[in-house]
């Protein structure tokens, strides 16, 4: 749905793009997990993830494209120390396992939903801008709860 208003249709770019580098940092995480955990199930569920996500990214640029705006490129400065940090990770996952990605992906999970709900809450958010996040939240929400089931599963062994 685009936005007849100038400054509308601004927000809803701008709202829109920060959100498309949260998911792509948080895509880029599920890959680079993917390749690193020794699991197969997660290695699996890890790539599926991230192949969802990057279909969030495309329909948000879509949207972004539908307002005459420009999506962005690159995932965010935060993704980029986020990167760095994973790579940390990845060298403790060596010593507590799959744990340590599933664990950490978790937490990204409720990062991003944390960035849609404030939007969403918001008062002072446009309507159309809700709407837009509204359509994308089930599939939000569902990478949140898979990760946490995981978590919680894995938890539930030691």
């Amino acid at each position: 749905m685009t936005t007849n208003n100038p400054e509308l249709r601004q927000e809803k770019v701008e709202t829109l793009n920060e959100l498309i580098q949260a998911t792509r940092d948080s895509a880029e995480f599920y890959a680079d997990a993917a390749k690193a955990v020794t699991n197969p199930q997660l290695r699996s569920l890890f790539g599926e993830i991230a192949e969802s996500k990057q279909g969030l990214v495309g329909s948000m640029s879509r949207e972004v494209r539908a307002e005459a705006g420009e999506p962005a490129t690159e995932g965010s400065l935060r993704g980029s120390l986020h990167q760095f940090y994973s790579t940390v990770r990845a060298e403790m996952a060596k010593e507590h396992g799959d744990y340590a990605y599933v664990s950490q992906l978790e937490k990204s999970e409720d990062r991003l939903m944390a960035a849609f709900h404030d939007v969403i809450k918001r008062d002072d958010a446009p309507k159309a801008v809700k709407e837009s996040l509204l359509s994308y939240l089930p599939k939000v929400q569902q990478h949140h709860d898979t990760m946490r089931e995981r978590k919680w599963a894995m938890e539930a062994r030691h």
